[in-house]
């Protein structure tokens, strides 16, 4: 009788559950897979809008990034002036719809970064949550500022290629291979940009302190200098003289940074 009560009591009772305002959240496998789906088609949806509205200013977006090449062509004092060739019949059309992929890509960069946020937040702790949003912030921060800077300097390396052959040949720029070009050269410079945010992670998890990146300093910038060389497409000197400067600059904000915001 005394088993039959307690076993009455028992099946009585409810199952602790989580309260609204805890930082956990108790999601079965099918509850994962409807949550990713729903992310994945609020992520599609915004690329393909941002998508089309890119196509249809696609032109003043080319319009930006011939900027640089027509710089470079100025400075050449070019024969056909500031010019550019299409060299494939296809490319008429073909260009402006991978100019606005990748716009597409870009303009709806804030709510995929949102969307991705919302599906691993519920499975972070507090302290984790906390560290999230700083290190989303500084990889898309440091990112779009080496592609910034890489758009600006950009002129100056191709006006050296441009001169190169001197009087030998006349150089009249295919565009579709450009916009490729200047696609490897933002993406390349955005990702070394990461550098900061690389070191000051490791900071933060104790694995670096300022005063070891400063015994290292001499080694990192022969490290950086060399992977400059390596990583920059181009075969001029001034693009990776100028990607190693930044990096130099970086890693020594990098250094102030851990000291004195992370007190190591």
């Amino acid at each position: 009788m005394a088993t039959g009560q307690l076993a009455g009591e028992g099946l009585g009772r409810e199952v602790p559950r989580p309260t609204p305002g805890s930082d956990e959240r108790v999601m079965t496998i099918v509850e994962h897979l409807e949550e990713l789906r729903r992310v994945l088609l609020v992520s599609l949806g915004a690329w393909l809008l941002a998508t089309a509205v890119a196509f249809i200013f696609n032109h003043q977006l080319i319009w930006v990034l011939e900027r640089p090449l027509r710089e470079a062509l100025l400075r050449t004092h070019s024969p056909f002036g500031q010019d550019v060739v299409v060299t494939s019949p296809i490319e008429g059309l073909s260009i402006p719809i991978k100019v606005a992929a990748v716009g597409g890509l870009v303009l709806s960069l804030p709510v995929l970064v949102w969307q991705l946020w919302t599906f691993v937040r519920p499975g972070l702790r507090r302290a984790e949550r906390s560290l999230a949003f700083p290190f989303i912030f500084g990889t898309l921060f440091f990112f779009a500022l080496g592609g910034v800077f890489a758009y600006f300097i950009l002129p100056i390396g191709l006006s050296f290629l441009a001169t190169f052959l001197g009087s030998n040949a006349v150089y009249l720029p295919d565009l579709g291979a450009y916009i490729s070009f200047l696609a490897l050269v933002v993406v390349v410079f955005g990702i070394t940009f990461e550098l900061p945010v690389a070191l000051c992670v490791l900071g933060a998890a104790g694995i670096l302190s300022s005063s070891r990146l400063r015994h290292w300093r001499k080694a990192s910038y022969f490290v950086i200098v060399l992977a400059a060389l390596i990583v920059t497409p181009g075969a001029d000197p001034f693009t990776p003289t100028f990607l190693s400067l930044a990096l130099v600059l970086l890693y020594e904000g990098s250094i102030l940074f851990i000291a004195h915001a992370l007190h190591h």
